[in-house]
């Protein structure tokens, strides 16, 4: 073999070795500017009802493209693996990315990966590595397997994160939830330039927090979905649900580590800028990195995210054939609401939306 011929193998062998994560066509890789942070967050979607499959790559993008963070965003495909259905519980392709993932941030709800996928998870808890859980993460799995030890797919929320699925502590699609600082935690660096969020998801009811745990947020249950409606007077906000914890979490193996908890996260949520920067803030912080002092969380490309709810159509995203790649960078994918949603305003939407 002649020297240059080595040295290209070699050359080409080496860039195989530094690569963290390859595209496929069953999630999306973006990468940073530049060097980047060296930091590879994995952003896991799948849940039937609070459209995760948009606010992740919403998120990769932002995390990415301002922030330096290598993002790889996985997907629950269908069975046969050409398009994404969030309804199949066992869809989450990619799990193998976890690997060297620096921070995970979840969004799923009554997931229930093979063991051979589980076992991708137990790796990551039994390294200490931190997690991000929104919204339905506290039930993000469902089913008697276990990641180890004791924490079960059904206990995953609540071993992890702090929090398994109690009630709405709201009126679902009615009363809206509004964050509330808890005033000891007033200058922590997750809470750097965070104004006041305003969600039109309801407070999740939230019991088995400890005072170990730091809850940062209170959520307000508030009058209606109109982001100027009052807080509710009377015994819903006395007291006021935890809305964003720290969590310390013990894995299979006996060690432990950092989560980072919020009850909101559906995609038309993190239309809300403050939001976004909660998430965005608590990823420099839970990856040891510094936490801007207001963290730019301008949408990458228009973003366009759907009404939380249910879809049971028979054949309906099947027929509206969702890629990983329509959410790519360039992309700005707009499907319309499920049938029946309120009016919500606080929010851009284009004329013309993409019908299944």
């Amino acid at each position: 073999m002649s020297p240059v011929l080595s040295r290209a193998i070699a050359f080409c062998s080496a860039i195989f070795l530094a690569s963290p994560v390859f595209a496929a066509d069953d999630r999306l890789v973006f990468t940073p500017p530049g060097d980047g942070n060296g930091k590879h967050v994995v952003l896991i979607s799948g849940d039937e009802e609070y459209r995760s499959e948009e606010a992740m790559p919403m998120l990769g993008k932002i995390l990415s493209q301002k922030h330096g963070f290598h993002c790889t965003v996985l997907f629950s495909m269908s069975e046969d693996g050409t398009y994404i259905d969030p309804n199949n519980h066992t869809g989450i392709r990619g799990w193998e990315t976890l690997d060297d993932a620096d921070l995970i941030i979840v969004g799923t709800r009554f997931r229930t990966p093979s063991a051979e996928d589980a076992a991708h998870m137990t790796a990551y808890l039994n390294a200490g590595k931190p997690i991000i859980g929104v919204r339905t993460s506290t039930h993000g799995f469902k089913g008697a397997q276990s990641f180890g030890g004791d924490i079960s797919y059904d206990k995953w929320g609540l071993r992890v994160l702090g929090e398994e699925w109690v009630r709405h502590h709201g009126k679902h699609k009615v009363q809206g939830a509004r964050g509330v600082v808890q005033k000891e935690y007033a200058d922590h660096p997750i809470l750097n330039g965070v104004g006041e969020i305003f969600v039109p998801s309801d407070v999740y009811g939230v019991t088995h927090l400890t005072d170990a745990d730091r809850v940062l947020l209170r959520g307000a249950v508030t009058e209606s979905l109109d982001p100027k409606s009052a807080n509710v007077d009377g015994e819903l906000n006395a007291p006021m649900q935890p809305f964003a914890w720290l969590h310390t979490y013990t894995a299979p193996d006996g060690g432990t580590g950092t989560s980072f908890c919020t009850t909101a996260g559906a995609a038309i949520d993190l239309a809300d800028e403050d939001l976004r920067r909660l998430v965005v803030n608590a990823t420099y912080h839970l990856t040891g990195l510094d936490v801007p002092a207001s963290a730019d969380v301008a949408f990458v490309d228009p973003f366009y995210p759907s009404f939380y709810g249910f879809i049971r159509t028979e054949g309906y995203w099947k027929n509206a054939d969702l890629q990983p790649a329509d959410f790519d960078l360039g992309q700005s994918p707009a499907m319309p609401d499920p049938k029946g949603s309120p009016v919500f305003e606080a929010r851009d939407r284009p004329e013309k939306k993409k019908t299944p």
